[in-house]
């Protein structure tokens, strides 16, 4: 039993995923009704009453953002609204289907798009798939909602996709704790997300660096859009940018890492390609070394600790002595 006033976790995931699926329905509806169609008739669809169909009109506005209009007791969705429709093979919808199991895995907040755009996705699934994204929405669904990240993320979406500058008000405090808050205008030339850090990362040019940099978006204290636009960069050196990066950083200076992995676990770590840098050197004791150039080595120092104590970092002497430290004072808890 769960204490009065409380509900059951399971409780409150199952009332968002079927709150997410009448929006659906409620969506769907108003598409095929161009003309708009009045709260009764969107009642009688979706089987609820009037009076919630009014609070979910209410709801995917302010929610959802979708651009609604109102006139003469009729409701329609805002022409242009949608992108023209998606029409997927069995093998398109499935791979989709695996992104949206990885965004359940590193996602630690609800998002309603993200929500919304998984639920449409199963709507178009055979049943049995379906169902398995049906439970991927009811764990998303049972995460806490971050309105200030998902606020963000509409603006940045919308600025990226009109190559509109932002302002932003940035908290670099986690890693240098005493550093004030900055102001920044960027030109976002990407969205990217981190499975490593659970993060949604901006990257753009940084008018005050005079150079491109990456913003962790839960670190976004403000945004606005700003009506002046800008001229994206070449494609290809956006893309160069993230070959170069461990995960999503490619705006620190490069380094040559050089590691040494124990026979043990020497066939675990080259059954993948980490990196496109990435040179490997097989020793006579079964041994490997391992060598790439990464821009700085905040991210790879992750990578590296979890292989505990079977990679030895041979360099640079910096990273070394970094990763030497941390290991040192963990064996001393223990």
């Amino acid at each position: 039993m769960t204490d009065k006033g409380l509900a059951d976790p399971s409780e409150r995931s199952s009332a968002k995923h079927d709150r997410l699926a009448r929006f659906y329905r409620v969506v769907r509806y108003l598409q095929s009704h161009p003309e708009g169609a009045s709260p009764d008739a969107i009642a009688s669809f979706v089987g609820m009453s009037r009076r919630t169909v009014y609070r979910d009109l209410q709801a995917l506005e302010g929610e959802i953002g979708i651009p609604l209009w109102s006139e003469d007791g009729r409701w329609g969705i805002v022409e242009g609204a949608f992108l023209p429709p998606l029409r997927l093979t069995l093998d398109e919808a499935v791979a989709f289907f695996f992104a949206a199991r990885l965004m359940a895995q590193f996602a630690d907040r609800y998002d309603p798009d993200t929500g919304a755009a998984f639920q449409k996705l199963a709507e178009i699934l055979p049943p049995v798939v379906a169902g398995h994204l049906a439970r991927t929405i009811d764990v998303l669904a049972s995460r806490p909602a971050d309105d200030r990240q998902t606020r963000h993320l509409r603006l940045l979406a919308r600025a990226w996709a009109e190559r509109r500058i932002v302002e932003l008000t940035y908290d670099a405090a986690t890693y240098s704790p005493g550093r004030p808050l900055r102001r920044a205008r960027v030109h976002p030339y990407l969205i990217e997300a981190s499975a490593t850090t659970r993060a949604i990362y901006l990257m753009g040019f940084d008018e005050s660096r005079g150079a491109v940099r990456t913003f962790k978006l839960q670190r976004i204290v403000e945004l606005a859009l700003t009506p002046d636009t800008f001229e994206p960069p070449d494609p290809a050196v956006v893309q160069a940018g993230l070959d170069r990066a461990w995960g999503v950083i490619a705006d620190q200076e490069e380094v040559q890492v050089e590691l040494r992995f124990d026979a043990a676990i020497a066939p675990l770590v080259t059954e993948t390609t980490w990196h496109p840098t990435e040179q490997v050197t097989r020793e006579a004791d079964g041994s490997i070394l391992w060598r790439a150039r990464v821009p700085g080595t905040l991210e790879i120092r992750r990578w590296i600790l979890q292989w505990g104590a079977q990679v030895e970092v041979l360099a640079p002497p910096e990273l070394r002595a970094e990763i030497g430290g941390i290991l040192g004072a963990a064996a001393a808890r223990y």
